[in-house]
C-alpha cells in the first residue's frame, strides 16, 4: 500500500505522568495497521504554531502523507469512557502548563476564525462499532480547551478552508491508565481495551475511505 489513507495522532506523557495511553494505543496497532495506508505520528504535548507545537507537527505530517481521514487520539483523565469528541471550539485555555511551561488563558486557536468547528468522522457509526467490539464508550460535546481541542480545531480549520488534503478528521480521547489511575485516582480503561475500541475505529474509516 504506497498511499497512505488515514493519519492517527498520538500524544506524548505531560502532567507529571511518565505514560500516555495514547501512546500505547499507537504502539499496539501500528503493526497491524501501516500495511493498510494507516500513518501513526506522535505530536508534543506544546501550543501555539511555532515549529516544534502539536500544531505544526500534525499539519507537517498531513502534508507529508496527505491523508484523506485524520483521527486525533488524546488522554482525558476522569472519563471511564472512549469519548468520541463532536465540536472544537476556538479557544485555547489551560488549566495546566504545556511541557513547555507555557500556559495561556482566553486566546483563540486561530484568530478570525469560527467560534467551533464539528467533527466530519461519522460518529454515530464509530459509537456502533465501538459498542460492537464491547468497549464502553459515548459522544461528548467538549473536548476541552488544552491541546486535545486546539489540534482538533485546527485540523478542521485547514480543511474547511482547503488549506489540507484532509476531508473528514476528528478526536478521540482515552481513558487514563490502571496505573496513572492508581497515583492520580478516578476512572481508567486498559490499553489493551482502549486499543481494541480504536481498532474497530479505524477497521470502520478504512472500509468507508476511497482508495
Amino acid at each position: 500500500m504506497d498511499r497512505t489513507r488515514l493519519l492517527v495522532t498520538s500524544f506524548e506523557p505531560f502532567g507529571e505522568s511518565a505514560v500516555n495511553p495514547t501512546m500505547e494505543i499507537a504502539a499496539r496497532l501500528r503493526a497491524h495497521f501501516t500495511p493498510l495506508g494507516v500513518a501513526f505520528v506522535q505530536l508534543p504535548v506544546i501550543g501555539g504554531t511555532h515549529t516544534e507545537s502539536a500544531r505544526a507537527v500534525s499539519a507537517r505530517a498531513i502534508e507529508e502523507f496527505r491523508p484523506s481521514t485524520v483521527v486525533h487520539l488524546g488522554e482525558a483523565q476522569g472519563r471511564s469512557k472512549i469519548s468520541i469528541e463532536r465540536v472544537a471550539i476556538n479557544v485555547r485555555d489551560s488549566r495546566i502548563a504545556d511541557n513547555d511551561g507555557v500556559q495561556v488563558v482566553d486566546v483563540p486557536v486561530v484568530e478570525g476564525a469560527p467560534d467551533a468547528y464539528f467533527s466530519t468522522l461519522p460518529l454515530r457509526a464509530l459509537v456502533d462499532t465501538c459498542t460492537r467490539a464491547g468497549i464502553a464508550n459515548e459522544i461528548s460535546s467538549s473536548a476541552g480547551t488544552f491541546l486535545c481541542n486546539e489540534v482538533m480545531f485546527a485540523t478542521l480549520h485547514a480543511s474547511t478552508t482547503h488549506a489540507s488534503s484532509v476531508t473528514r478528521s476528528g478526536f478521540i480521547h482515552v481513558p487514563q491508565l490502571p496505573e496513572q489511575a492508581a497515583v492520580r485516582g478516578g476512572p481508567s480503561m486498559s490499553a489493551e481495551e482502549s486499543a481494541r475500541a480504536i481498532h474497530s475505529v479505524l477497521e470502520a474509516l478504512l472500509r468507508d475511505v476511497a482508495v
